[in-house]
């Protein structure tokens, strides 16, 4: 079963095809992507790496901390997304 890691603190030059390369070396890469910006095209700074379990554990304990790009990226198993509220509260409408 594969297992997906967050990955933290990336450079805002590490691509996905560069984030899969260097995972590639704590084993096989099933999929690495780096979250992008929709306004400015610009990597967020995080992103995500799918590998199977032995070698996802593997990869943290190679990674964690470590410098990729020239920054320390944080790795971790990454959390199922919860549930937010909503981001704006407009509340009732008002006459002016």
């Amino acid at each position: 079963m594969a297992k997906k890691l967050y990955i933290g603190n990336l450079s805002y030059s590490t691509t996905s095809d560069s984030l899969k390369a260097a995972f590639e070396q704590a084993g096989a890469v099933i999929s690495a992507t780096v979250m992008i910006d929709k306004m400015t095209g610009r990597s967020r700074g995080f992103g995500f790496v799918e590998m199977e379990d032995a070698d996802a554990l593997n990869a943290i304990s190679m990674f964690d901390g470590k410098d990729l790009d020239g920054r320390n990226i944080k790795v971790n198993e990454a959390r199922p997304l919860e549930a937010r509220p909503p981001r704006r509260d407009f509340g009732p409408r008002r006459s002016f």
